[in-house]
């Protein structure tokens, strides 16, 4: 049952995605935990029935390795004649990814998708193979062990003590439409490699002295559950996501954590990845920006860098916008379908906690089904030694208390022509000025102020503090309620206006990279284009490199006329290798004057910028540092679509050519 309409944009992101499947072709995959529990055969069973039904099936490679029940199997199909290649004197035979592409078969089955191909064919690996067949709208069933997938690589080395060399990588595995998990128990695997089924009796010994143990096979056999655990969960969350459903369906733990400019948010931020890690679940750490919170410039930074903290130990980041804190934060757990918030709660004195409410206690009254973790966190003088203050200049003061003078004396001008209760209007429209200024000091001391003079000077007896009547009383209390009110939402007001401001000029630069990009071609001409956009929106001086003969070179330069020496030459090898910001305003090598940031791709890092900041203007604000990042993406996007354009232009015409 849905709670609310569906969101429109989860709708339209899945109609767009329906409408690209359609000229692709279907990928599945037959996913297992080890060698041997049976995927080759339960692929070639189920095609063996859908070839029954009439549908056209090849196999383009599959290896019996000696099983004679995978050899009687094959018989029943059609099998592609493979390529001879002649690889260091000795003939050997791969796939023919040509004579697959004129054959254009309705399916065509591709055995082992981690293998590496013989040198001399169109592709490295069986994968790419693959996606080619796939982009070209054939589809395709496939087979993979859990260990050759690539985000777990360095998780089953740890398993098996040993490296894995042959792996595919994450976007081949989420491109897949159906994701079928072959499961064997660890006993009855080691019986079928005892009984040769798995391999030749010479390897099988081999395989059982340091592969096959039972405590590996149970242990890569919890990988291949979880990893389809997790393929599901994701589809459980675009299903919600579309059909609108609020309430949450706990089919697998998920944590939100929740961020803030204090120290405090560190220990919660760990709490939660010792929690994430035990659980083997994801988390996410999410700052909401809120004009309620009334941060200064310094604590909003924190904020966010206590984000990237969270997002550094593995976290997923998300800053959310919105006026209400307990609602956005509430709603965002709805729709990721998160099971446990965790979130700081100060120690307060009971009167305090009386009076005003902590955001910990909100979230526990409208969590509902959620569960809600607190970490307690001292009293409010630890906090004040540890966060910035907010300070306002007396500017502002001043400028507050000129806007009263002025007002003042307009009354007193006016006020032989109306009674004292209309001069509280020209008071609220000074207030209103006042609120513009968007400080929050100014403006209460403003309304006292008025309120103040208005009694001291207009309300009889004149001249003193005092108030004769009931009327008059009535009318300053109703003046304060109405300037606190008319304050209150001129400073929200003007709050939102400078976040909605300021999200519209980082998608409008984004918007305005990505349209003179796209009318670039050649790697060189999009570096030049990408670095003189961004020398002209941070005012600074770009370096852009790229690899070349195993080191890297500049390719492309804004404003910037220096050499670099070897140790800035260092500093961007190292973040061209780890993928990773480095120098000025980071963590890492921040005794450099420059910030080097990666272009990273889909395909990996291709390059890297390097970014002078001005005097004038510093270039590490925790927001421009995200829109530094994202246009580097743009980038290194735009890069890599020419260059896979450019390998598309060259097949083509190879193609033709031998055609």
């Amino acid at each position: 049952m849905t709670d609310r309409r569906p969101d429109p944009n989860a709708l339209l992101q899945r109609v767009i995605e329906e409408e690209q499947l359609k000229h692709r072709g279907k990928l599945k995959i037959y996913l297992g935990a080890a060698p041997g529990v049976g995927k080759t055969h339960s692929m070639l069973s189920e095609a063996l029935q859908e070839q029954a039904k009439g549908l056209d099936i090849i196999i383009g490679i599959v290896e019996s390795h000696g099983r004679i029940e995978i050899e009687e199997i094959l018989k029943n199909f059609v099998i592609l004649p493979k390529v001879t290649i002649d690889y260091h004197g000795k003939q050997l035979q791969e796939f023919d990814l040509d004579a697959a592409l004129k054959r254009n078969p309705g399916l065509i089955l591709m055995d082992e998708m981690a293998h590496t191909n013989v040198s001399g064919v169109r592709h490295k690996k069986r994968w790419q193979d693959i996606k080619e067949l796939l982009d070209r709208g054939i589809d395709v069933w496939s087979t993979l062990n859990v260990q050759h997938i690539e985000s777990l690589n360095d998780d089953v080395s740890q398993i098996i003590h040993a490296p894995i060399q042959e792996t595919v990588p994450d976007a081949m595995i989420e491109r897949a439409n159906t994701i079928e998990l072959v499961d064997l128990a660890p006993e009855d695997l080691l019986k079928r490699l005892a009984e040769g089924k798995v391999y030749v009796p010479k390897q099988a010994r081999l395989a059982a002295e340091f592969y096959f143990r039972k405590g590996n096979l149970m242990a890569l056999r919890e990988l291949a559950l979880r990893t389809l655990a997790k393929r599901v969960n994701t589809q459980v969350l675009l299903y919600r996501q579309g059909q609108g459903i609020r309430h949450i369906w706990p089919i697998m733990e998920k944590i939100l954590v929740c961020v803030g400019p204090g120290p405090e948010s560190h220990k919660l931020i760990r709490a939660a990845k010792r929690m994430a890690s035990s659980l083997q679940v994801d988390w996410i750490a999410v700052y909401v920006d809120s004009p309620r919170s009334k941060l200064s410039k310094n604590q909003r930074n924190q904020a966010i860098k206590n984000l990237f903290f969270a997002e550094q130990l593995g976290a997923e980041t998300q800053v959310l916008m919105g006026y209400d804190l307990v609602n956005e934060i509430i709603n965002f757990s709805r729709q990721q379908n998160v099971t446990l918030i965790m979130i700081c709660k100060q120690i307060r004195t009971r009167w305090r906690n009386f009076f005003f409410r902590s955001l910990a206690d909100e979230i526990l009254r409208y969590s509902g089904e959620i569960d809600v973790y607190t970490v307690t966190i001292a009293a409010n003088t630890a906090r004040k030694k540890n966060l910035p203050k907010l300070k306002t200049p007396w500017f502002y003061y001043l400028l507050s208390t000129s806007i009263v003078a002025v007002t003042t004396l307009i009354n007193y001008l006016i006020y032989p022509l109306v009674n004292e209760t209309s001069l509280m209007l020209t008071y609220l429209i000074g207030i209103i000025g006042i609120a513009l200024l968007g400080r929050t000091g100014p403006a209460i001391s403003g309304i006292f102020l008025s309120i103040f003079l208005y009694d001291y000077l207009f309300i009889p007896p004149y001249y003193r503090f005092f108030i004769g009547g009931p009327d008059y009383f009535f009318t300053l209390i109703l003046m304060f309620v109405i300037a606190v009110i008319i304050c209150q939402l001129t400073l929200v007001t003007r709050r939102q206006a400078e976040i909605a401001r300021l999200a519209e000029y980082q998608t409008s630069a984004l918007y305005t990279l990505s349209r003179r990009l796209s009318r670039t071609r050649g790697i060189v001409r999009l570096l030049r284009t990408g670095v003189n956009y961004i020398s002209e929106i941070f005012h600074c001086e770009i370096i852009a490199l790229l690899p070349k003969n195993g080191g890297l070179v500049v390719r492309a330069r804004a404003k910037s006329n220096q050499d670099l020496d070897e140790k800035e030459y260092s500093i961007a090898q190292w973040v061209y290798e780890l993928g990773q910001k480095a120098g000025w305003g980071t963590d890492t090598l921040s005794f450099s004057h420059a910030l080097y940031i990666p272009l990273i791709g889909a395909r990996g890092t291709m390059g890297v910028i390097r970014v002078q900041p001005s005097k004038d203007n510093d270039c590490t604000t925790p927001e421009k540092l995200q829109l530094l990042e994202s246009c580097a993406n743009q980038i290194a996007l735009a890069i890599e679509v020419d260059s896979l354009q450019e390998e598309q232009n060259k097949l083509n015409d190879s193609t033709q050519e031998t055609e």
